[in-house]
């Protein structure tokens, strides 16, 4: 009799250990991560997330998993791939970009979400305060608008000569208006004119490149965006069919062939994200977070594009390159 209880109590343990590994698989936390990307143009955004994760201990596929939401380029679809995040009760969402985060904060008012944005989080209605923000919300906010009249120095710097100058943005992109208003301003005292281009899908970048072709603008300057980014290959290739000079806000489209950036790297602000994904994941509350804002800027110069163009750059303008890629 007594052998017969140690068989059944050696069974039912058996049993239970693919009930107690699915728990422990339960247990581990799930992160959300909402873009307006893809795997493939979201890359350097994941290596810098999954670096600041691994930082505050966290490995993805060991003690952590992510659900990955991308919306492909299409901003509409957002608000339902955020609803479908919230239906899964991810531990934190993970945003890209302005939208993706207000698709986010829209879809929930509990799960914690930590945004990476190129616009002021306040002005937008994404936090109360960049000390406290307030509410499930916080992140990293990078500057884009602002440095918009920067860039539209250092291209005139580059390319005198051109007096008319395309600036293309994303109308979708809240940030849009405000950097079109910054850059008119310095045309202005630049004695310039702009011509405002939008685009919000790839066919319409290349109406836009089209129109600027039409318009025989001198230069371009590229209005800071995810969507943009994630097109880069398109955009850089567009430039040098057209031998257009471009400035860029991230190293991303030098690096891709591009002629020039100036802008905050991007890695780097998705790394401190995912400190702070890390941070929530072990008890932290949101509005106890401060914004981060990052204010380095990097200059980066492609030399060979500069010379295919036919662009000679100034001894004043590469001595004050971070990085020249020849």
């Amino acid at each position: 009799m007594l052998r017969r209880e140690v068989v059944i109590l050696i069974g039912c343990a058996v049993a239970g250990w693919p009930l107690t590994a699915r728990a422990q698989q339960k247990a581990m936390p799930v992160i959300g991560y909402l873009s307006v990307g893809s795997p493939e143009s979201d890359d350097f955004r994941l290596t810098g997330f999954r670096q600041g994760l691994k930082e505050t201990g966290y490995v993805e596929g060991q003690n952590v998993a992510t659900e990955y939401r991308w919306a492909q380029g299409q901003n509409g679809r957002l608000p339902a791939l955020a609803a479908d995040l919230v239906r899964q009760q991810v531990a934190v969402i993970a945003t890209v970009g302005p939208p993706s985060a207000l698709a986010a904060k829209d879809a929930t008012a509990s799960i914690p979400i930590v945004f990476v944005v190129g616009i002021d989080p306040v002005q937008a209605g994404l936090i109360a305060s960049l000390n406290r923000p307030g509410g499930n919300i916080t992140g990293v906010a990078i500057l884009s608008a602002e440095l918009a009249a920067k860039r539209l120095d250092l291209l005139h710097e580059l390319v005198p000569t051109a007096t008319f100058v395309a600036l293309l943005v994303n109308p979708t992109n809240a940030v849009s208006d405000s950097m079109t208003r910054n850059l008119q301003d310095a045309a202005r005292s630049l004695g310039l004119q702009v011509h405002v281009l939008r685009a919000s899908t790839a066919s319409e970048i290349d109406a836009a490149f089209g129109a600027l072709v039409e318009l025989r603008a001198g230069a371009l300057v590229l209005g800071g965006d995810p969507f943009f980014t994630n097109q880069r290959a398109q955009i850089v290739a567009l430039a040098a069919r057209h031998a257009v000079p471009a400035i860029y806000g991230v190293r991303l489209f030098p690096a891709a062939g591009g002629l020039m950036s100036y802008g905050t790297d991007l890695a780097d602000s998705f790394r401190q994200a995912g400190v702070y994904a890390g941070k929530i994941l072990k008890g932290a509350k949101p509005t106890d977070l401060p914004v981060q804002q990052v204010a380095k800027v990097e200059l980066v110069i492609n030399l060979k594009t500069a010379k295919t163009l036919g662009l000679t750059i100034p001894l004043t303008l590469s001595g004050r390159a971070d990085e020249v890629i020849e």
